[in-house]
Protein backbone atom coordinates (compact mmCIF):
# COMPACT_ATOMS: atom_id res chain seq x y z
CA UNK A 1 0.00 0.00 0.00
CA UNK A 2 1.48 3.46 -1.00
CA UNK A 3 1.67 6.32 1.27
CA UNK A 4 0.60 10.06 0.20
CA UNK A 5 0.95 13.39 1.78
CA UNK A 6 -2.26 15.60 2.28
CA UNK A 7 -2.94 19.10 3.69
CA UNK A 8 -5.13 18.97 6.79
CA UNK A 9 -7.37 21.64 5.08
CA UNK A 10 -8.86 18.19 2.89
CA UNK A 11 -9.43 15.92 5.77
CA UNK A 12 -10.21 18.05 8.95
CA UNK A 13 -11.66 21.43 10.58
CA UNK A 14 -10.06 23.75 13.35
CA UNK A 15 -10.08 26.58 14.95
CA UNK A 16 -7.82 29.40 16.95
CA UNK A 17 -7.93 32.03 19.31
CA UNK A 18 -5.70 34.06 21.65
CA UNK A 19 -5.40 35.63 24.72
CA UNK A 20 -2.49 37.94 25.52
CA UNK A 21 0.94 36.53 24.02
CA UNK A 22 -0.70 32.78 23.97
CA UNK A 23 -2.34 30.80 21.57
CA UNK A 24 -5.12 28.11 21.28
CA UNK A 25 -5.51 26.18 18.05
CA UNK A 26 -8.84 23.52 18.02
CA UNK A 27 -8.45 20.53 15.70
CA UNK A 28 -11.31 18.03 14.73
CA UNK A 29 -11.17 15.07 13.13
CA UNK A 30 -14.44 13.42 11.44
CA UNK A 31 -14.43 9.50 12.70
CA UNK A 32 -12.50 7.42 14.63
CA UNK A 33 -9.87 6.45 12.06
CA UNK A 34 -9.25 9.97 11.08
CA UNK A 35 -8.78 10.96 15.00
CA UNK A 36 -6.09 7.85 15.53
CA UNK A 37 -3.97 8.88 12.50
CA UNK A 38 -4.07 12.78 13.60
CA UNK A 39 -2.95 11.37 17.49
CA UNK A 40 0.08 10.17 15.64
CA UNK A 41 1.04 12.46 13.30
CA UNK A 42 -0.13 15.63 14.68
CA UNK A 43 2.21 15.71 17.91
CA UNK A 44 3.32 18.99 19.56
CA UNK A 45 6.24 19.10 18.42
CA UNK A 46 4.90 18.88 14.97
CA UNK A 47 3.07 21.67 15.38
CA UNK A 48 5.22 24.34 16.53
CA UNK A 49 7.80 23.22 13.73
CA UNK A 50 5.24 23.95 11.35
CA UNK A 51 5.07 27.74 13.28
CA UNK A 52 9.01 28.04 13.10
CA UNK A 53 9.93 31.39 13.72
CA UNK A 54 6.34 32.33 15.04
CA UNK A 55 5.98 30.14 18.43
CA UNK A 56 8.70 31.02 20.28
CA UNK A 57 7.22 29.26 23.68
CA UNK A 58 5.77 25.65 24.34
CA UNK A 59 2.96 23.63 22.83
CA UNK A 60 0.84 22.04 24.70
CA UNK A 61 -1.70 19.06 23.05
CA UNK A 62 -4.68 18.17 25.12
CA UNK A 63 -6.49 15.45 23.74
CA UNK A 64 -10.33 15.29 23.79
CA UNK A 65 -11.07 11.98 22.53
CA UNK A 66 -15.20 12.20 23.17
CA UNK A 67 -15.11 14.98 20.76
CA UNK A 68 -12.49 13.29 18.35
CA UNK A 69 -10.30 16.09 18.80
CA UNK A 70 -7.24 17.56 20.12
CA UNK A 71 -6.44 21.19 21.51
CA UNK A 72 -2.71 22.65 21.00
CA UNK A 73 -2.20 25.70 23.60
CA UNK A 74 1.13 27.56 22.43
CA UNK A 75 2.87 30.05 24.41
CA UNK A 76 4.96 32.80 23.49
CA UNK A 77 3.35 32.95 20.24
CA UNK A 78 2.20 36.48 19.38
CA UNK A 79 5.62 38.22 19.35
CA UNK A 80 3.98 39.77 23.04
CA UNK A 81 0.74 39.89 22.12
CA UNK A 82 -1.94 42.43 21.41
CA UNK A 83 -0.78 46.11 20.86
CA UNK A 84 2.98 44.63 22.57
CA UNK A 85 4.16 43.21 19.26
CA UNK A 86 5.28 44.89 15.87
CA UNK A 87 3.41 41.91 13.71
CA UNK A 88 1.34 43.06 11.15
CA UNK A 89 -1.46 40.22 12.30
CA UNK A 90 -1.30 40.11 16.23
CA UNK A 91 -4.09 38.11 16.67
CA UNK A 92 -4.84 34.55 17.09
CA UNK A 93 -7.23 33.80 14.76
CA UNK A 94 -5.65 32.67 11.26
CA UNK A 95 -3.28 30.04 13.38
CA UNK A 96 -5.97 27.72 12.60
CA UNK A 97 -5.88 28.25 8.66
CA UNK A 98 -2.37 28.10 8.80
CA UNK A 99 -2.23 24.77 10.59
CA UNK A 100 -4.35 23.28 7.67
CA UNK A 101 -1.44 23.97 5.11
CA UNK A 102 0.21 21.34 7.09
CA UNK A 103 0.59 17.92 5.21
CA UNK A 104 0.59 14.49 6.90
CA UNK A 105 1.62 11.12 5.54
CA UNK A 106 -1.66 8.44 5.05
CA UNK A 107 -1.87 5.76 3.61
CA UNK A 108 -3.76 6.21 -0.42
CA UNK A 109 -6.59 3.70 0.25
CA UNK A 110 -8.79 6.16 2.26
CA UNK A 111 -8.91 4.47 5.13
CA UNK A 112 -8.55 7.40 7.40
CA UNK A 113 -10.98 9.44 5.57
CA UNK A 114 -13.93 7.26 5.25
CA UNK A 115 -17.10 8.79 6.83
CA UNK A 116 -17.92 6.88 10.08
CA UNK A 117 -20.82 6.73 12.05
CA UNK A 118 -20.67 10.37 13.90
CA UNK A 119 -20.46 10.34 17.20
CA UNK A 120 -23.23 10.46 19.52
CA UNK A 121 -23.34 13.79 22.11
CA UNK A 122 -24.75 13.48 25.26
CA UNK A 123 -28.53 13.87 25.86
CA UNK A 124 -29.65 17.77 27.29
CA UNK A 125 -29.22 18.49 30.44
CA UNK A 126 -32.67 18.41 31.45
CA UNK A 127 -33.67 22.04 33.09
CA UNK A 128 -33.90 22.22 36.58
CA UNK A 129 -37.83 22.18 38.12
CA UNK A 130 -39.40 25.46 38.80
CA UNK A 131 -40.90 26.25 42.21
CA UNK A 132 -43.59 28.57 42.64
Amino acid sequence: MARIRKQLRHLVQARSGDKGNTINIAVFAPGVAMFELLKRELTSERVKSHFAGMIEGEVTRYVVPNLLAMNYVCRTALGGGGSATLRMDNLGKCYAANLLRLEIEMDDDGEAEEEEEPVTPAPPVPPPPTTT
